[in-house]
């Protein structure tokens, strides 16, 4: 089974995460396979598990909760097209293909205005867990410099579209 997460940025390019078998977890901690440096998201937010039989993506007791086609969940399985929302990031399901890359409805994550982690109200201050560089403006381009990055584990991003 082929799974990948797609998600569309504010300026309209396409990034693609293709996930392995087994659990893929997404969250602001530096453990988690799929990072997103953002005070919304959980340190340990959701989780993405894959197998013979499917995909289920779990809520992992995160404070804003995990969506699903714009709804709440704790947990449910995966279909192609399914939307997840995490934080204000928002991600489309692509299962063996389906939907084809012709398909796939755009819809851009909107991180204008948004705190990254370690920003307080005074500005950008330092954090153990997330390093963003004052030119990083988008919260996304820090997930995609963590996710290329040698010492991380998080899983590489295919090019953009």
């Amino acid at each position: 089974m082929d799974v990948k997460l797609i998600m569309f940025r504010e300026d309209g390019k396409r990034r693609v995460f293709p996930l392995p078998k087994g659990e893929t977890t997404i969250g602001r901690k530096t453990d988690c396979d799929i990072r997103i440096p953002l005070i919304e998201v959980s340190r340990r937010h959701a989780e993405v598990s894959i197998d013979e039989d499917g995909a289920v993506l779990k809520d992992l007791g995160a404070a804003n909760g995990t969506y699903l086609n714009n709804r709440r969940i704790t947990e449910e399985d995966l279909e192609p097209g399914d939307q997840i929302l995490i934080g204000p990031v928002i991600f489309t399901v692509q299962i063996d293909g389906e939907p084809g890359d012709d398909e796939l409805v755009e819809v851009r994550t909107k991180l204008s205005g948004r705190r990254k982690a370690g920003e307080g109200p005074g500005g950008v201050g330092t954090s153990k867990h997330v390093y963003m560089s004052d030119e990083e403006t988008d919260p996304i381009a820090a997930l995609e410099a963590l996710a290329s990055s040698a010492d991380q584990t998080a899983i590489n991003p295919e090019n953009d579209e």
